[in-house]
Protein backbone atom coordinates (compact mmCIF):
# COMPACT_ATOMS: atom_id res chain seq x y z
CA UNK A 1 0.00 0.00 0.00
CA UNK A 2 2.94 2.54 0.49
CA UNK A 3 4.47 1.62 -2.84
CA UNK A 4 0.94 1.78 -4.55
CA UNK A 5 0.51 5.12 -2.95
CA UNK A 6 3.82 6.32 -4.26
CA UNK A 7 6.25 6.52 -1.52
CA UNK A 8 9.57 4.71 -1.02
CA UNK A 9 9.49 2.35 1.59
CA UNK A 10 12.58 2.17 4.20
CA UNK A 11 12.52 -0.61 6.72
CA UNK A 12 15.51 -2.29 9.15
CA UNK A 13 16.03 -4.70 5.81
CA UNK A 14 15.63 -7.93 8.04
CA UNK A 15 13.09 -10.21 8.50
CA UNK A 16 9.06 -10.24 9.98
CA UNK A 17 7.32 -7.30 9.46
CA UNK A 18 10.68 -5.54 7.47
CA UNK A 19 10.50 -8.41 5.11
CA UNK A 20 6.46 -8.32 4.71
CA UNK A 21 6.74 -4.45 3.70
CA UNK A 22 9.84 -4.72 1.48
CA UNK A 23 8.00 -7.86 0.00
CA UNK A 24 4.65 -5.76 -0.54
CA UNK A 25 6.29 -2.37 -1.65
CA UNK A 26 8.74 -4.47 -4.23
CA UNK A 27 5.92 -6.82 -5.21
CA UNK A 28 4.12 -3.10 -6.23
CA UNK A 29 6.82 -1.66 -8.65
CA UNK A 30 7.69 0.13 -5.24
CA UNK A 31 11.83 1.08 -4.38
CA UNK A 32 12.79 -0.78 -1.01
CA UNK A 33 15.79 0.64 0.97
CA UNK A 34 17.00 -1.50 3.84
CA UNK A 35 18.69 -0.23 6.49
CA UNK A 36 21.11 -2.90 8.33
CA UNK A 37 23.68 -3.66 10.93
CA UNK A 38 26.80 -5.44 11.15
CA UNK A 39 26.12 -5.36 15.21
CA UNK A 40 23.13 -7.17 14.60
CA UNK A 41 23.94 -9.27 12.15
CA UNK A 42 26.54 -10.50 14.96
CA UNK A 43 24.41 -10.73 17.56
CA UNK A 44 21.90 -12.43 15.56
CA UNK A 45 22.98 -14.05 12.17
CA UNK A 46 20.63 -12.95 9.45
CA UNK A 47 21.04 -11.35 6.25
CA UNK A 48 19.22 -8.61 5.09
CA UNK A 49 16.04 -9.78 3.17
CA UNK A 50 15.74 -10.81 -0.51
CA UNK A 51 13.06 -7.95 -1.37
CA UNK A 52 15.48 -4.97 -0.52
CA UNK A 53 16.92 -3.04 -3.40
CA UNK A 54 19.29 -0.92 -1.94
CA UNK A 55 21.35 -1.47 0.83
CA UNK A 56 22.71 0.87 3.49
CA UNK A 57 24.76 -1.14 5.90
CA UNK A 58 26.49 0.60 9.30
CA UNK A 59 28.86 -0.87 11.68
CA UNK A 60 26.62 -0.28 14.74
CA UNK A 61 23.19 -0.33 15.59
CA UNK A 62 23.29 3.18 17.22
CA UNK A 63 24.35 4.65 13.32
CA UNK A 64 21.34 2.42 12.52
CA UNK A 65 19.16 4.04 14.25
CA UNK A 66 19.87 7.25 13.68
CA UNK A 67 19.70 6.85 10.08
CA UNK A 68 16.10 5.30 10.22
CA UNK A 69 14.99 8.19 12.70
CA UNK A 70 16.04 11.23 11.28
CA UNK A 71 16.14 10.21 7.32
CA UNK A 72 12.30 9.54 6.51
CA UNK A 73 9.47 12.08 5.47
CA UNK A 74 7.02 9.96 7.87
CA UNK A 75 7.31 6.89 10.32
CA UNK A 76 4.58 4.08 10.77
CA UNK A 77 5.24 1.75 13.19
CA UNK A 78 3.46 -1.51 12.88
CA UNK A 79 3.60 -3.66 15.95
CA UNK A 80 6.78 -4.78 16.39
CA UNK A 81 9.55 -5.24 20.07
CA UNK A 82 12.07 -3.45 21.36
CA UNK A 83 13.72 -1.91 17.86
CA UNK A 84 10.36 -0.67 17.06
CA UNK A 85 9.96 0.57 20.60
CA UNK A 86 12.80 2.60 20.48
CA UNK A 87 12.63 3.78 16.53
CA UNK A 88 9.24 5.16 17.55
CA UNK A 89 10.31 6.89 20.81
CA UNK A 90 13.64 8.32 18.57
CA UNK A 91 10.99 9.74 15.90
CA UNK A 92 9.05 11.51 18.63
CA UNK A 93 11.28 12.88 20.53
CA UNK A 94 13.86 13.94 18.63
CA UNK A 95 10.69 15.71 16.71
CA UNK A 96 9.76 17.74 20.35
CA UNK A 97 12.98 18.95 21.09
CA UNK A 98 13.46 20.03 16.79
CA UNK A 99 16.10 17.86 16.40
CA UNK A 100 14.06 16.73 13.00
CA UNK A 101 11.35 18.06 11.11
CA UNK A 102 7.85 17.72 11.49
CA UNK A 103 6.41 14.46 9.99
CA UNK A 104 3.79 11.98 9.81
CA UNK A 105 4.67 9.48 12.86
CA UNK A 106 1.80 6.70 12.76
CA UNK A 107 1.85 4.06 15.30
CA UNK A 108 -0.16 1.11 13.62
CA UNK A 109 -1.94 -1.27 15.67
CA UNK A 110 -3.78 -1.56 19.89
CA UNK A 111 -0.42 -2.41 20.80
CA UNK A 112 1.02 0.77 20.72
CA UNK A 113 -2.07 2.63 21.93
CA UNK A 114 -1.68 0.06 25.23
CA UNK A 115 2.07 0.74 25.04
CA UNK A 116 1.97 4.64 25.24
CA UNK A 117 -1.51 4.98 26.72
CA UNK A 118 0.45 6.51 30.22
CA UNK A 119 2.44 8.54 28.26
CA UNK A 120 -0.03 10.27 26.72
CA UNK A 121 -1.96 11.57 29.53
CA UNK A 122 -0.77 15.57 29.68
CA UNK A 123 0.73 15.19 33.54
CA UNK A 124 3.39 12.84 31.72
CA UNK A 125 3.46 14.37 27.88
CA UNK A 126 2.19 18.36 27.19
CA UNK A 127 -0.75 18.34 24.97
CA UNK A 128 1.40 19.61 21.56
CA UNK A 129 3.72 16.92 21.50
CA UNK A 130 1.23 14.01 22.49
CA UNK A 131 -0.50 15.40 18.84
CA UNK A 132 2.92 14.44 17.44
CA UNK A 133 1.66 10.98 16.65
CA UNK A 134 -1.09 9.51 15.69
CA UNK A 135 -2.83 6.16 15.86
CA UNK A 136 -4.28 3.89 13.04
CA UNK A 137 -6.08 0.37 13.59
CA UNK A 138 -5.07 -0.73 10.17
CA UNK A 139 -2.53 -0.82 7.50
CA UNK A 140 -4.61 0.52 5.45
CA UNK A 141 -5.83 3.58 7.94
CA UNK A 142 -2.04 4.17 8.56
CA UNK A 143 -1.97 5.12 4.71
CA UNK A 144 -4.83 7.38 4.58
CA UNK A 145 -3.39 9.08 7.63
CA UNK A 146 -0.32 9.53 5.63
CA UNK A 147 -1.88 10.63 2.34
CA UNK A 148 -3.78 13.57 4.43
CA UNK A 149 -0.55 14.62 6.36
CA UNK A 150 1.56 14.98 3.25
Amino acid sequence: MIAKAGFTVQTGGYSGVMEAVSRGANEAGGHVIGITSNQIEIYRPIEVNQWVVEETKYSTLQERLIHLVTRCDAAIAMPGGIGTLTELSLVWNFMQVGEIPLCPLIAVGKLWQRTLSDFLRTDYVIPKDVNLIQFADTPKTAIDLLKSSL
